[in-house]
């Protein structure tokens, strides 16, 4: 699949100028091997202004564009991410429970678009993901929400451990969605200020998550399948949970 390069620039100067610039960046690709001094020039700004980036080899730069990227690609993200910390004690002030999604590893663009439609369907208030190890926002992505991702808030975090110890503190109650778990969702009580947690489609939820979360909660399955696709999952769940709230 080619991408545009509408989506992404490259070059050192670029994307120092880019970064410094404010510009929303997704991540920024970096060649392994990489040395100099604009290199370290770039390393001080994407550390500086906590840009997510990882190393990658020359093969993968190179099939992006065959132009002379320098050893840098920046993909440029089309939304502007939210702040979690902002956002929930505004949610607090205007009398409301906090309903959020926190996705663990949901690195498939459309099962991520798809999630965020659902998320702004059902009136949850954010969905958070790790700098790391999830989706990119791309227009495929965008195209899934059914243009959900243009409006809805999306927060992007260094630590979702962390940021779910920062939830549970502020009086939210986490709870991780698991087929493994013993008690169904119909059973589970979700309601007031709550986090719920979905894991990747391959490793499901990590384990330190499951042991810092409240409940553990399975959607009941009659056939023989034995597990959902994870965008599925989520608008299952966030319909047992507007039932619960009695909307």
């Amino acid at each position: 699949m080619m991408h545009s390069e509408k989506e992404f620039i490259f070059g050192m100067h670029p994307v120092i100028e880019a970064i410094k610039a404010g510009r929303q960046i997704d991540r920024v690709l970096v060649k392994q091997g990489l040395r100099g001094e604009l290199y370290h020039e770039l390393m001080k700004v994407i550390n500086e202004l906590n840009v997510p980036w990882q190393v990658v080899p020359l093969e993968k730069l190179d099939y992006l564009t065959k132009k002379n990227h320098q050893g840098v690609i920046a993909w440029i993200s089309l939304i502007e991410f939210q702040d979690i910390e902002k956002l929930l004690p505004m949610l607090f002030e205007q009398g409301t429970d906090p309903l959020l999604l926190m996705l663990d590893g949901v690195s498939d663009v459309r099962n991520f678009g798809a999630i965020v439609r659902s998320a702004a369907c059902f009136g949850a208030h954010a969905v958070i993901i790790p700098e790391k190890n999830s989706a990119r926002i791309t227009a495929d992505a965008v195209k899934a929400s059914a243009g959900a991702l243009n409006s809805f808030p999306i927060c992007r975090v260094p630590s979702i451990t962390k940021c779910l110890t920062y939830l549970k503190e502020s009086g939210l109650k986490a709870a991780a969605a698991s087929e493994r778990a013993s008690e169904a969702v119909s059973s589970s009580d979700l309601r007031g200020p709550l986090v719920v947690i979905l894991g990747s489609e391959d490793k499901g939820i990590s384990r330190e998550l499951l042991d810092i979360s409240d409940i553990t909660t399975a959607i009941p399955m009659a056939g023989s399948i034995g597990s959902l696709n994870v965008s599925v999952s989520a608008g299952v769940l966030l319909y047992e949970i507007m039932r619960q709230r009695g909307l």
